[in-house]
């Protein structure tokens, strides 16, 4: 009697399974979607998270359920997708902090941003505002560090904490422009706000919708745009590359993860729901008016632009010596 080898066994197997493989990615999604959103309930990427899922599941034909899982700076909502089954069921919605100041900023990640996701698209970017207090003698940002660098105990600047886009983004002012800032890390950006417009840190920088109504209202000065051209927001405020600052571009950003190893039909499916959503123009007046700017950027741009994102900050991490909470 002959019996078959081993590997013809294991290669009739395979034969049987794809088949199953190819019709589970066909009817796919055949039952609801997780979404892990790594942060608290009433932040960004939550927000982001709540206004894009229904119209994706409306493309979709399946709900798409929102889970907040917080803590370590994104760092375990993201892990717990990163060791899910990569079949399309649970996703990420990550940030600027859990899949690329992370990388560089805390020790013993217990994932890595770029071989332990599939990156679908980059979803929005969230630009900033250089934003100080009334009494600072300042109307440029120009004049802002020729003031700051005539200041013997430097100057400070409010964070919504360390590791955050409004930290980092100071960290990047003092090295591109050699002015003495000294963080000040809060716990939230509203506190930061709070202390910058009562005159207790003379200077932060922190997203757009946050800070715009004080600067209507003359409780903080508008000194420079973060982005690489000026919001329709503010577009009377220019931006620190115009004022002289190269390459001085930092916006906070929001992409949709899965975990590796993801099919790509079932990715592709994803990317294309997603990117349908995100021009919605109902959608669209959403994201502007949370100062959201709707970017789809396709899977195969989105990985090697996470890259460098990641390389950036590293730079700016090792430079400056930051470090986590």
């Amino acid at each position: 009697m002959i019996r078959p080898s081993r590997r013809a066994l294991l290669g009739a197997g395979l034969a049987l399974a794809a088949p199953r493989l190819a019709l589970a990615q066909d009817n796919w999604p055949s039952r609801p979607i997780r979404l892990i959103v790594p942060f608290g309930a009433g932040t960004s990427t939550d927000i982001v998270s709540r206004l894009l899922t229904p119209k994706m599941s409306e493309r979709l034909g399946q709900p798409i359920v929102v889970e907040n899982r917080a803590g370590a700076g994104g760092v375990v909502g993201s892990d717990a997708v990163a060791k899910s089954a990569p079949d399309g069921y649970t996703l990420c919605m990550g940030s600027i902090a859990s899949h690329s100041v992370n990388m560089s900023l805390m020790p013993n990640m217990p994932y890595d941003a770029l071989k332990d996701f599939t990156a679908i698209s980059l979803v929005t970017e969230a630009p900033n505002l250089l934003v100080v207090s009334p009494n600072v003698p300042a109307k440029t940002l120009p004049e802002f560090i020729d003031w700051a660098k005539k200041q013997s105990n430097g100057v400070s600047y409010a964070s919504a904490g360390n590791g955050t886009s409004s930290h980092l983004a100071g960290e990047l002012l003092k090295l591109k422009t050699g002015a003495p800032l000294v963080h000040v890390p809060y716990r939230s950006g509203a506190q930061a706000v709070t202390d910058v417009i009562s005159g207790q840190v003379p200077m932060t920088i922190y997203q757009v919708t946050a800070v715009l109504p004080f600067v209507r209202d003359g409780k903080l000065k508008a000194l420079a745009a973060t982005s690489a051209q000026r919001l329709s927001m503010v577009p009377e405020v220019p931006t620190a590359i115009e004022q002289g600052v190269a390459d001085f571009d930092v916006s906070a950003w929001h992409g949709f993860f899965g975990p590796a190893r993801m099919p790509a039909p079932v990715r592709d499916k994803l990317y294309a729901s997603l990117k349908e959503a995100l021009f919605a123009p109902e959608l669209q007046e959403q994201l502007k008016n949370q100062g959201l700017i709707p970017v789809a950027m396709a899977p195969g741009d989105f990985h090697p632009w996470l890259a460098k994102d990641i390389e950036k900050w590293r730079e700016v991490v090792k430079i400056s010596g930051a470090k986590a909470d």
